[in-house]
């Protein structure tokens, strides 16, 4: 029978309160405690080898995904080159159409667009001012504030646990 880790802890705190409340010698309760811990151990040596699966496997998707973004952005580039290749050439040869029986090739002009030769001459009447960032707090300066003993309003120091699997 497979037992969850979760269970094996339940029944470690149940036995635990049980021998709390019985007359017996500390020694004994120790013992007991000690004999029925192993199943845990083992359970959550089990559970700490299926972590560490997931997050291999988590380390090989992103590897994965890295590699089909490389290769993406690699067939993209080539794409833009041959189309480039293409563009020029046609514009060399004078031709502005090319009927294919797939595809309906033609140079076309794209709309005007601004090009800055120095944008420092550009007058200040042209330039957009950027959005300061929202002020944040800054929590180095308050948890150093309240170890040093100051009241910090609507903030407190807290300490939590991880899991460490080495």
């Amino acid at each position: 029978m497979n037992i969850s880790l979760y269970e094996l802890a339940a029944e470690f705190r149940e036995t635990a309160a049980t021998l709390a409340d019985m007359d017996l010698p500390p020694e004994v309760v120790a013992d007991t405690l000690e004999s029925i811990s192993l199943p845990i151990e083992q359970k959550a040596g089990q559970v700490a080898a299926f972590i560490r699966n997931l997050e291999a496997t988590a380390d090989q998707i992103k590897a994965a995904e890295k590699q089909m973004a490389d290769r993406r952005k690699a067939m993209e580039n080539r794409a833009a080159s041959v189309k480039e290749y293409l563009r020029t050439n046609m514009a060399a040869c004078g031709m502005t159409k090319i009927d294919h029986p797939l595809f309906k090739i033609s140079l076309r002009d794209n709309p005007e667009s601004v090009v800055i030769d120095d944008e420092r001459q550009i007058p200040v009447d042209y330039l957009r001012q950027p959005e300061p960032p929202a002020p944040t707090p800054d929590k180095t300066l308050i948890k150093q504030a309240i170890k040093d003993g100051f009241d910090v309003p609507g903030a407190h120091l807290a300490r939590s646990q991880r899991l460490e699997i080495k």
